[in-house]
C-alpha cells in the first residue's frame, strides 16, 4: 500500500528568496573551488635555460661557479619528468635519483648515446669533461635539445693533489662546484667504509682460523641460541650452496661438512685485498699491520690504495640493480685457499653488510650545469687499473628520462686507447647500451707535444712552441689523432673530432686540424670553444653530434667472451696500440692458468697502461710503432667482472707534490664561501 507524501510547510516569501540567493552561491562556491584545483593541477613542466653572463677575461673555475645562478634541483628534477617521490633530497641543489624510477620509464625508448673521449693527452689533460658539459649545454639550452650530461665524481686525491677537481672548466662546468668535488652525497666515503669492512673481516678470519681449531669455529660461526638452537645467516647459506651442501640446519652437518664450512684455510701469500682512503698518501702503500700487543705472531704486510682503486667502485659503476650488486659483491674474490680455490667476500660473510652500506650509494646523483641542463654524477673508477666510466645505472636512467629524441653525453677516462676502449669492451658489453656516436677531443696543444714539442709539465709555464703559431709541429703529431680516428671506427661508430680551441690557437693552426682529422674519416670536425662561451661556444658541435646521431652506425665489440686470456689481450695490444707482440713473465703466465683454471677467463680485459702514449713507455709520443707490450701480472676483479692486465708499473696509491693544491683552499670566514678549488 502506498503512502501518501507529507504535506510541505508553508514557507514566505522572503525566507524562499533567501533560501535561493544561499543556494546560488553554494553553487558558486562549488564551482570556483573545482575552477580553482583544477588550475592547481601543474603542467607537464618546459626546460628554462640558465642564462650566461660571459665575461672577459674569463674568470676562474670557482668565480664562475660561485657567480652562477642555480635552478632549486625540483626544478631539474620536474623539467625531465622526475616525481619528487623519486628523489631523495640533499639540501636544495642536489639529490639521488630512486631506482624504482626504471620500473616507471621502462618500456620507454632510449635516448641517443655519446661518448666523449680524446687523443692521448698531456699531463695537463685536454678538456674532455668540459667538452661533454659544453656540448651538454649546447644541445639543452641552445638546441632545444632533452639532454642529461652523465659523468663520474671525483676522487678527493687529485682534488687537494695536482690536478684539481673535475667539474668541467670555463663556461662549461656542473654546479654547485664544491659539492661535486667534495663529498657530494657521501658516496665514496660508502665505498671506502665497505671496503675496510672486508680487509678487517680478512685479517681476522686469518688471525681465527690461526688460533681455534675446527669445531670452536664452527661453533663461534653458529653459536647456540638460548633454547639451544642453531642457525645460519643468509651469507652463511650462500657458501653452503657454494660448497655443494645442500642442508639447512647447523646440526645436521656432519663433522667433514663443518671444517669445510667454517675453515677458509686462506693462502696469506695470495691474499689480493688491501686498504683504502680517499686521499693521496704515498706513504700508506706499504704498511705492516697488526702490531698491537693483542695480535702478536700476526703482523703482515699490507697497504692502502685510493679508494676510487677500489673494486667496490667498479662494482657500483658497472652494476645494473641492488640484486646484481650483491650478488657481485659477493663474487669479489679476496686471495685463494691452500688448494688454489678462490675465496670471496660472500666465503667472509661480509657481502651482505657490504650491500648495506652501499644501498643508498647505487643511487646517482642529479645536478645541473651552468646553463641549467640536467646532469647525474655517479661513480668514478680509476681509468687504468679500472675501467674509467660513470655508472650503468645512471646512464639507463637518463636514457629513459630524455626519450627517443634526447641525447645523453657521458666520457671515458683518459684517451682514447684506454677509456673509450673499455667504454666499448666492458661497460656498454654489460649494459647492453649502444653508443650512435664518439666525439672525439683533440687540442693543438696535444698534437704539438706528439710532433715533438718539448715536455708539458703540470704546473709550470708552456714553452713558446705551445703559444706561438708553429703549423709544422702541429702538422708531425697529426698521426696521434688518425690512429684514435681509425680505433674509434673499428667499432662501427659515427666518429666527430672536436677541436678544443684554447687562447693561444691561431685560426691556421685549428682549420690544419679540422681538415685533416675530415681526411682521416672523422664524419665531421668542429672547432669549439666551450670553454670561454658555454653552450654557444659547442652550438656547432652539437649540430654535428645531432647529424652524426641520424647516420646509419653498426656497433660491435673487438673481440668475444669466448677468446682465450692471451689473445683477447694480443687483439687490444694489436688493434688498438699497435704493438707488434706481446711478452709474458713468468708470474702473468701463471695467473692465466689459474684463472682459466678458475672459470674467469671469460671475462673482458680492463688494460692497466699509462695513458700518455700508445705504448708502455710515456715518453713515446705520436703513433709510435716497432714495440712490443710486457704483460707484468694479472689481477682478477671478478665481482666487477673483468680481469686486469698491468702493462709496466701502475700506482693505485698516487702521491702529494710539493706544492699541492690543498695549499690554495681555505674557507672565507665572512661568506662561508669556499676558496681555491679548480
Amino acid at each position: 500500500m502506498a503512502t501518501k507524501a507529507k504535506p510541505a510547510k508553508k514557507v514566505s516569501k522572503a525566507k524562499a528568496t533567501a533560501r535561493k540567493i544561499a543556494a546560488n552561491k553554494s553553487v558558486a562556491k562549488k564551482a570556483a573551488i573545482k575552477k580553482t584545483v583544477k588550475k592547481a593541477v601543474p603542467a607537464k613542466a618546459t626546460f628554462k635555460p640558465t642564462k650566461l653572463k660571459l665575461l672577459r677575461p674569463v674568470p676562474s673555475d670557482i668565480d664562475i661557479a660561485q657567480a652562477a645562478k642555480l635552478k632549486p634541483i625540483l626544478q631539474i628534477a620536474e623539467e625531465l619528468g622526475i616525481r619528487e617521490n623519486e628523489l631523495e633530497l640533499y639540501g636544495p641543489y642536489k639529490a639521488k635519483i630512486k631506482l624504482e624510477i626504471l620500473d616507471r620509464l621502462g618500456k620507454r625508448p632510449n635516448g641517443t648515446y655519446v661518448d666523449v673521449t680524446a687523443i692521448t693527452p698531456t699531463p695537463l689533460g685536454e678538456g674532455k669533461t668540459t667538452t661533454t658539459v659544453g656540448l651538454s649545454q649546447a644541445l639543452g639550452a641552445h638546441l632545444g635539445k632533452k639532454v642529461i650530461t652523465a659523468i663520474r665524481q671525483p676522487s678527493q686525491g687529485p682534488t687537494f693533489g695536482i690536478k684539481g677537481g673535475a667539474a668541467g672548466g670555463g663556461y662549461s662546468q656542473v654546479i654547485p662546484m664544491e659539492d661535486f668535488n667534495l663529498h657530494l652525497t657521501g658516496d665514496i666515503h660508502a665505498i671506502t667504509a665497505s671496503h675496510n669492512l672486508v680487509s678487517a673481516a680478512l685479517d681476522a678470519r686469518v688471525m681465527h682460523e690461526k688460533t681455534q681449531d675446527d669445531e670452536k669455529l664452527f661453533n663461534a660461526l653458529c653459536p647456540l641460541d638460548k633454547k639451544g638452537n642453531r642457525k645460519f645467516s643468509p651469507t652463511m647459506l650462500r657458501r653452503l650452496k657454494k660448497l655443494g651442501i645442500n642442508k639447512t640446519d647447523p646440526n645436521d652437518l656432519t663433522p667433514e661438512e663443518r671444517s669445510r664450512f667454517a675453515r677458509l684455510d686462506i693462502d696469506e701469500k695470495t691474499i689480493t685485498w688491501r686498504r683504502v682512503i680517499d686521499i693521496n698518501d704515498r706513504f700508506l702503500r706499504e704498511v705492516e699491520v697488526g702490531r698491537g700487543k693483542d695480535e702478536v705472531g700476526h703482523e703482515h704486510m699490507s697497504g692502502y690504495d685510493i679508494t676510487v682503486a677500489s673494486e667496490i667502485m667498479a662494482v657500483l659503476a658497472l652494476t645494473t640493480s641492488l640484486e646484481d650488486m650483491r650478488s657481485r659483491f659477493g663474487r669479489m674474490v679476496v686471495a685463494t685457499n691452500k688448494r688454489g680455490e678462490a675465496v670471496t667476500v660472500e666465503d667472509l660473510g661480509v657481502a651482505g653488510a657490504v650491500t648495506v652500506l652501499m644501498k643508498d650509494a647505487i643511487k646517482p646523483n642529479l645536478m645541473q650545469t651552468l646553463e641549467g641542463t640536467p646532469a647525474t654524477v655517479h661513480a668514478g673508477p680509476f681509468a687504468n687499473i679500472a675501467h674509467g666510466q660513470s655508472s650503468i645505472i645512471a646512464d639507463m636512467i637518463a636514457l629513459k628520462l630524455v626519450g627517443k629524441d634526447g641525447f645523453v653525453v657521458t666520457e671515458s677516462g683518459f684517451g682514447a686507447d684506454i677509456g673509450m676502449e673499455k667504454f666499448f669492451n666492458i661497460k656498454c658489453r654489460y649494459s647492453g647500451l649502444i653508443p650512435q656516436v664518439v666525439v672525439l677531443v683533440a687540442t693543438v696543444r696535444a698534437l704539438k707535444m706528439h710532433g715533438g714539442g718539448p715536455k708539458v709539465v703540470a704546473g709550470k709555464p708552456l714553452a713558446p712552441e705551445y703559444t706561438d703559431e708553429n703549423l709544422e709541429l702541429l702538422r708531425a703529431g697529426l698521426p696521434n689523432l688518425e690512429r684514435h680516428v681509425q680505433n674509434a671506427l673499428k667499432f662501427g661508430v659515427n666518429v666527430i673530432v672536436a677541436v678544443n680551441s684554447f687562447a693561444n690557437d691561431t685560426p691556421a693552426e685549428v682549420e690544419l686540424v679540422r681538415e685533416a682529422a675530415l681526411k682521416m674519416g672523422a664524419m665531421d670536425a668542429v672547432v669549439s670553444t666551450h670553454w670561454a662561451d658555454g653552450g654557444k661556444g659547442a652550438k656547432a658541435l652539437a649540430e654535428a653530434v645531432v647529424k652524426a646521431a641520424k647516420m646509419p652506425s653498426n656497433f660491435e665489440f673487438l673481440y668475444p667472451l669466448d677468446m682465450p686470456i692471451k689473445e683477447k689481450i694480443e687483439t687490444i695490444a694489436r688493434e688498438i696500440y699497435r704493438a707488434d707482440g706481446v711478452d709474458y713473465t713468468p708470474e702473468a703466465e701463471e695467473q692465466i692458468e689459474r684463472y682459466t683454471r678458475l672459470g674467469f677467463d671469460n671475462l673482458p680485459m680492463c688494460m692497466a697502461k699509462t695513458h700518455l702514449s700508445f705504448s708502455t713507455d710515456a715518453t713515446k709520443k705520436g703513433a709510435p710503432t716497432g714495440f712490443r707490450v710486457t704483460i707484468r701480472e694479472i689481477r682478477a676483479s671478478a665481482g666487477a667482472g673483468f680481469l686486469y692486465p698491468i702493462l709496466g708499473d701502475m700506482r693505485t696509491m698516487p702521491g702529494l707534490p710539493t706544492r699541492p693544491v690543498f695549499y690554495d683552499v681555505d674557507l672565507d670566514m665572512a661568506t662561508g664561501k669556499v676558496l681555491g678549488l679548480f
